[in-house]
């Protein structure tokens, strides 16, 4: 694929994929702002991608959306009893334990889940689909909790998730997810940041 076919479906493609993009692009800027309003822009993209990726056969990232959507209003409840006198969330530091924990967990269920996706739908790559499924939820449930190195994880999903847009000719969103990831560098420096300052204060919210 050269950059003349790229620019063309990009150009080309439909108004609800664009919407989606723009969508989640504010999305993620105001969840590195640790803005509460994240989760009402999250919530418009998730619906329209879960329609997109059951388009084009990408069932795991289809069912991965319809979680989000439950995920946004889950989130919005955590984050309202969270935040600072500025109206910011306060990030949560975490164990090592339950990051290992979630570790392990995504590899199982990427294996398990690759595999059905093999045997018994005609997905395209079950198994990078797959992962970028499971890692997501256990990285939507870290930023739902506050926790400091969700972003690690979303920078992984992020790269593969590029990869699997690019190849399905999805454009636009190839190109979110490389500002995503661009992005959850700068969250993961901004978080890191923000800890630092409350662990000072002791101001700390689990």
């Amino acid at each position: 694929m050269n950059w003349i076919t790229w620019f063309e479906g990009f150009a080309g493609a439909s108004p609800h994929e664009w919407i989606a993009t723009v969508s989640g692009f504010i999305c993620v800027y105001l969840v590195i702002k640790r803005n509460i309003w994240c989760f009402a822009f999250g919530f418009v993209q998730v619906s329209i991608y879960a329609w997109i990726f059951y388009d084009v056969k990408l069932y795991s990232d289809m069912a991965l959306h319809v979680f989000y959507i439950g995920f946004q209003i889950y989130g919005w409840m955590l984050w309202k009893n969270a935040q600072d006198s500025t109206g910011h969330v306060i990030v949560n530091q975490g164990t090592a334990k339950e990051y290992v924990l979630w570790v392990i967990a995504i590899a199982i269920s990427t294996m398990v889940l690759g595999t059905i996706m093999t045997q018994y739908t005609d997905a395209s790559f079950p198994y990078p689909d797959a992962f970028t499924t499971c890692a997501s939820l256990g990285a939507q449930w870290l930023l739902s909790h506050k926790k400091l190195l969700n972003w690690m994880l979303w920078i992984v999903v992020d790269i593969v998730a590029i990869a699997i847009y690019w190849q399905k000719g999805l454009f636009p969103t190839s190109a979110l997810y490389a500002c995503f990831l661009v992005m959850a560098i700068i969250g993961q420096w901004q978080w890191y940041k923000n800890l630092s300052v409350n662990l000072k204060q002791g101001q700390t919210i689990s």
